[in-house]
């Protein structure tokens, strides 16, 4: 995902002088295109988030389109004062871009796993939060915040993750991406999670089951109304994520609150205990049921709950 954005970036870039890109000292054989075709507009703050936040809030009062680019949590839990006060407040056209999103640094363990971050940003006044599902998604999604002024979140995969759309999908921010149909039950994920969760899907079709499969790439704005017609046309919601809570689980489960819906409904992510473990991605994700058996054995409780759900009607 991160040299699809990159290289997305430096084809917007060749377009709109405006935008920058602000690192902080990493992003080594992954940036340095950029850095020699707009070195100009190429910044490494070094090892200083707070003040690489600073910089690019700098830039955007001025008119400039900053990009700030870091690992895991250091562009964000590191200078999230510098996030709220400087960016937010003021409604800047800062755009913070994650590489490494979830346990992708799983070996580095528990400070580099970025299982917090939907939920903090999502919080923040003004942001808009997108966590793409492949390097197709990353590529319209940098295009698309480039093209929304106000500061926003952009949460990528580390490297390697596999193309799952067409070249071209219709993208738009605050709406899902549908990825398969069916009415037995909803799955809905964000993030890196969306190879496992079709992979999970056509399993379950060779079991009988209908899963409708819904990316979902954006989590600020919400796409409720996609949720709503999951509630309403199939037979429950699984939110599949490498996050703990406050992130797509949480908005789903808003929305099914405010429709005061019966639609059973399970939230698959990380525990509420950080990992005090180091290990590749897979294995900490194998860990915590992020997986296709994880996936199959929610999806089964799933349809056991809208069972017991319908018997309990009937009665």
């Amino acid at each position: 995902m991160r040299t699809a954005f990159v290289n997305e970036l430096c084809a917007l870039a060749e377009q709109d002088e405006r935008i920058w890109l602000i690192c902080g000292d990493l992003g080594y054989s992954v940036l340095e295109v950029f850095a020699e075709r707009f070195p100009e507009r190429f910044v490494n703050a070094g090892v200083a988030e707070q003040n690489m936040t600073g910089v690019a809030a700098g830039l955007a009062l001025t008119g400039k389109i900053a990009f700030t680019y870091s690992i895991a949590n250091f562009p964000v839990i590191r200078c999230l004062e510098q996030i709220r006060n400087d960016v937010c407040y003021h409604n800047l056209d800062v755009k913070i871009v994650s590489v490494g999103g979830g346990l992708a640094y799983g070996s580095h363990g528990y400070t580099h796993h970025g299982v917090e971050d939907l939920a903090v940003m999502s919080v923040m006044p003004n942001m808009t939060v997108v966590a793409p599902g492949d390097p197709v998604e990353a590529r319209a999604a940098t295009r698309a915040l480039v093209a929304t002024p106000g500061p926003a979140y952009l949460r990528l995969g580390k490297a390697g993750e596999p193309v799952l759309h067409p070249p071209e999908i219709d993208f738009e921010l605050g709406r899902a991406i549908p990825v398969r149909d069916g009415n037995d039950l909803t799955i809905l994920s964000t993030g890196g999670m969306l190879g496992i969760s079709i992979d999970a899907a056509v399993q379950l079709e060779r079991q009988g089951i209908s899963a409708r499969l819904l990316s979902m790439p954006t989590l600020v704005p919400f796409d409720a109304a996609a949720v709503t017609r999951a509630a309403h046309e199939t037979g429950g919601i699984l939110t599949v994520e490498e996050h703990g809570v406050g992130g797509l689980g949480t908005h789903t489960a808003e929305v099914l609150a405010t429709l005061a819906s019966a639609t059973p409904f399970f939230p698959l992510r990380l525990g509420s205990v950080p990992l005090k473990v180091a290990g590749t991605q897979s294995h900490l994700r194998g860990g915590q049921g992020l997986d296709v058996p994880g996936i199959l054995a929610a999806a089964e409780r799933l349809l056991r709950m809208d069972r017991g759900t319908r018997t309990h009607a009937v009665r």
